[in-house]
């Protein structure tokens, strides 16, 4: 298993674009329909910007009409970690990386029938795109 990434304030705030440290660290959300990976059918896996650590694949990514990326599955159990989060006066499942306790987005249980039936809608910002992995 690999070690959790800690780093201070300071450093994540030398890392990442003001936007990413929002979300990312501060459990903000960007905007709907504004990111980049939202409609992204390139064949490739998707990082964490904050630790660089292989969350999801474009191959498990679908078109949920919500404003965000979306995917059915994580690219493995160890990949995300799931957590309550009863904030903006909702009960929710909030997504974040296992590695560096980045916060990614939400899961929820609304996805494609057919497959796993959960919607991971995931903030852009959160992640990097490799393409070809």
């Amino acid at each position: 298993m690999r070690r959790k990434v800690e780093k201070n304030d300071a450093e994540w705030r030398s890392q990442l674009t003001p936007e990413q440290y929002r979300v990312t660290r501060e459990r903000g959300t960007e905007p709907p329909f504004s990111g980049d990976y939202r409609v992204h059918d390139e064949h490739g896996i998707y990082h964490c910007i904050c630790c660089h650590a292989p969350l999801f694949e474009n191959e498990h990514k679908f078109d949920a009409g919500c404003g965000w990326p979306s995917f059915d599955r994580p690219l493995g159990k160890a990949a995300v970690e799931e957590r309550p989060d009863g904030s903006a006066g909702m009960q929710r499942t909030e997504v974040v990386c296992a590695h560096c306790d980045a916060h990614l987005g939400h899961v929820f249980p609304d996805g494609p029938p057919e497959t796993t039936g959960l919607r991971y809608c995931i903030n852009s910002v959160a992640l990097a795109f490799h393409p070809g992995e």
